[in-house]
């Protein structure tokens, strides 16, 4: 089952999947917001469409690591995607990923009108692959571990749940 990334903009929504086996992601496709219940309404049915089985959504923190009123935003966001969604949804620091996105297609050189409609979802590919890299290294972590169940799933409840275990230690 993939992952999904979410951009959450107050305009757009950028999307990005993570391959079956969760090793890349890539950038899926931009929502224009029209209202809160659409807008999950769209991402339910990609979830299910696209066999989603953990959404990841970018926090906009502030350089500092505090939260404003766009990460505040987000928020409220994601406690209604909650409310309708069967799948964990998770957050993940977002501090930098659009400038990320927009440095990369420049250096692809897509003009400035492309670039336009596909930088929230390569900025939602970037936030998810930080995702997965975590991910990978929380598996390096705990390989030779037969007796302890480390499925992405469980490593996200957990992380929820604010039961992550600190480096080195194991439930």
């Amino acid at each position: 089952m993939r992952i999904m990334g979410l951009d959450v903009g107050s305009k757009t929504i950028g999307i990005a999947l993570s391959d079956p086996a969760r090793i890349v992601s890539q950038p899926f496709s931009v929502i224009m917001r029209t209202g809160k219940k659409q807008d999950i309404r769209e991402l339910c049915q990609m979830v299910k469409d696209k066999e989603v089985s953990l959404i990841v959504v970018g926090l906009p923190k502030n350089t500092d690591g505090s939260l404003g009123k766009s990460a505040m935003q987000v928020m409220e966001f994601i406690e209604t995607l909650k409310i309708s969604i069967s799948v964990p949804v998770v957050t993940w620091d977002e501090r930098f990923s659009t400038a990320a996105a927009e440095r990369a297609l420049i250096s692809a050189d897509v003009s400035r009108q492309k670039r336009k409609g596909v930088i929230d979802s390569v900025a939602a590919a970037i936030i998810l692959d930080g995702y997965l890299d975590y991910l990978r290294q929380r598996s390096d972590i705990s390989s030779g571990c037969e007796s302890k169940d480390f499925s992405m799933e469980n490593i996200a409840r957990n992380r929820i749940a604010g039961k992550e275990p600190k480096p080195g230690e194991y439930d």
